[in-house]
Order: C-alpha cells, then sequence, then structure tokens
C-alpha cells in the first residue's frame, strides 16, 4: 500500500491553521482505470481500494477514518451540519453538496471529477465548510448556501477565507449555449466568463464564477486562494468524468475545523 498521497493546498489556509487537501488521483491503491486514490464505490472501483484510500486521505488530514465526512452529491444546494458524532457511513447516504462544521477535529469533504471543490474557513472560530460546485450547483448559488450556512452557525459575518480547488478549467469547458446564459447570469461582478471564438461552443470559467460569487459574499480577493489545475487537461494527475466518463474515479477535497484562534 502507498503512503503517499498526493494532494495540494492552499497557503491562505495553511497559514491561518486549517488542514486540509486537494487530493490528487496519485498516490493511492486502486488499480486502473480507477489508479489509484479514487473516493468513489459507485465507479465501480472495490470497496476495499476505496476504504484503504480513504485511510491514507484521514492520515494526511491527521483525523480518525470516522470523522472524516462526505455524502452523496446531487449538484443542488442542500447543505449537511457535522458535529463528528454521525457515523461516517450513514452520512455519505445522505444527499447534499455542503459539509460544515464548528467542532474541531472533523473534516468536511466533497467529491469531485471536473466539479469545482470550494474549502471555506472562519479564522476566528474555527468553523468550516466544503462545497461541491459543479455547472448546475454554480448556477444554483451553491457557494452562497455554503457560505450563508456556515455564517448562521457562527452567528455572525466572521471572518472567512476561501481557496478555489483544481477543475475543468476554461480551456477545457465547453458548453452549449443554454447553460452559458445560466452561467453568466450567476456571476454578480463578472461580465467576462463566457468566452466565444468563431467556429466553437461557448467555454465558461467556472474558477471566475466561484470567486465572483464569493466576492458578492463579502470576501475580498485577498481572502480567496486558487489552487490551479485542470482536471480534464491532466490525465496524469487527474480523474476527469468529462474525460474519461464511467472509467473516471472521484477525487477528494477536505478541510479539518479547529479551535477558536
Amino acid at each position: 500500500m502507498s503512503s503517499s498521497p498526493e494532494f495540494l493546498t492552499s497557503q491562505l489556509l495553511l497559514r491561518e491553521g486549517f488542514r486540509h487537501a486537494f487530493f490528487t488521483r496519485r498516490g493511492g491503491v486502486s488499480r486502473a482505470p480507477f489508479d489509484s486514490l479514487n473516493f468513489s464505490r459507485r465507479v465501480g472501483d472495490a470497496a476495499e481500494n476505496v476504504e484503504a484510500n480513504l485511510l491514507l486521505a484521514a492520515d494526511a488530514l491527521g483525523v480518525p477514518l470516522a470523522r472524516l465526512y462526505f455524502l452523496s452529491q446531487v449538484h443542488g444546494t442542500e447543505v449537511v451540519q457535522l458535529t463528528g458524532r454521525e457515523d461516517r457511513d450513514e452520512v455519505v447516504r445522505r444527499t447534499g453538496d455542503v459539509t460544515v462544521s464548528t467542532a474541531p477535529g472533523v473534516a468536511c469533504g466533497v467529491r469531485i471529477a471536473d466539479c469545482v471543490p470550494i474549502l471555506v474557513a472562519d479564522t476566528k472560530t474555527g468553523a468550516v465548510c466544503a462545497i461541491h460546485s459543479g455547472w448546475q450547483g454554480t448556477a444554483l448559488g451553491v457557494a452562497c448556501a455554503g457560505v450563508t450556512a456556515l455564517r448562521k452557525l457562527i452567528g455572525g459575518e466572521g471572518d472567512l477565507i476561501a481557496a478555489i480547488g483544481p477543475h475543468i478549467e476554461r480551456c477545457c469547458f465547453e458548453i452549449g449555449d443554454d447553460v452559458a446564459e445560466r452561467l453568466a447570469a450567476s456571476a454578480p461582478f463578472e461580465d467576462d466568463v463566457i468566452f466565444r471564438a468563431e467556429d466553437r461552443k461557448p467555454h465558461a470559467d467556472l474558477r471566475r464564477i466561484v470567486r465572483s460569487q464569493l466576492r458578492a459574499l463579502g470576501l475580498d480577493d485577498m481572502a480567496i486562494d486558487d489552487v490551479h489545475g485542470c482536471t480534464k487537461c491532466d490525465a496524469d494527475r487527474f480523474f476527469s468524468y468529462r474525460r474519461d466518463k464511467e472509467r473516471s474515479g472521484r477525487h477528494l477535497a477536505a478541510i479539518v475545523s479547529r479551535a477558536p484562534a
């Protein structure tokens, strides 16, 4: 078994003491086509491989496996609050696209394969949330749902910071005109989020849209970090449903809540 799952981090979150990871596809035990750090059984990978990969991720995050949580995602805006006392297997059967916690030592996670992972933290209370923002969730405002739920839990605006992780970037995210219209309408401060070239379908910049949504929620540019990587372009490091369809595994992005500062 590998003992070194590969992951990317945000310097902004690290400076504020938040353990977190945007895991790549490398450093796990799964075999092709899910090689090697796949976090989903539903794609067809062996259950024992996924469990072993989850244990590697929990170790990397410094939490017990029992406190590493994620949901059955449905591209919506449902938020699930976690205390760390929940059964992990029961939580993964619940539907939703945001995990949030104020209890120190809880790893809030989301799984992705092209969608945008957003990790948000409050530097004052140590509370965190993880947001799964595919194009549908982005158009529905799932980032707003996550930040609003986090602020409700901490009882105020807080001092929020966020990191936007690897996903399908503008270079590869080709869409139809109907999706382009919905996404353009979801970017509060940006007009330049849909790109059209002659004889090509529109391409959308999900990173720019999500950043615009976070700014509309009161986070300034210095409070938002970009952790780059295009999941479709970089087959060596990333899974991509757009590229590989049913043969694609799933990444994990997670952040661990900490004690108040």
